[in-house]
């Protein structure tokens, strides 16, 4: 009996593995990072919905007091940071599926991460300017 090269068997397209195209090893840590902030989304999102519904008809400077509380300025500030980071996460992936044009893709990908951190900057200094 001859022993010869065993035949393995991949799932990877012949063009694929012309090109050596795998995988990337980068999809787990953004699915980790993904579920991670949506799951610290829940308790703050129910903080803030609970909060906004205790604030509901009051004037304009309890709310500015009330944000000027640490306690409710730093659920706050979590809450924009995972917000927004939950958002470039997601965004991110939509642009990779959908725009196949390598150069288009990436200049998509660079407008909307300046776009969300101007964003969640500007939310972020309203919050620390109505807190001091």
């Amino acid at each position: 009996m001859a022993v010869g090269n065993p035949h393995i068997t991949t799932m990877r397209s012949p063009l694929g593995r012309v090109r050596g195209l795998g995988s990337a090893k980068s999809g787990t840590a953004h699915w980790w990072a993904q579920r991670l902030t949506a799951l610290a989304l829940v308790p703050l999102a129910v903080w803030f919905v609970i909060s906004l519904l205790a604030l509901l008809g009051q004037p304009h400077e309890a709310v500015v007091h009330w944000i000027g509380r640490p306690l409710h300025a730093v659920p706050l500030l979590a809450l924009i940071a995972a917000l927004f980071h939950h958002l470039q996460l997601g965004l991110q992936v939509v642009i990779e599926d959908y725009i196949h044009g390598e150069a288009v893709r990436l200049a998509v990908l660079l407008v909307m991460r300046a776009g969300v951190i101007l964003l969640f900057l500007i939310a972020f200094v309203a919050i620390l300017k109505m807190s001091f």
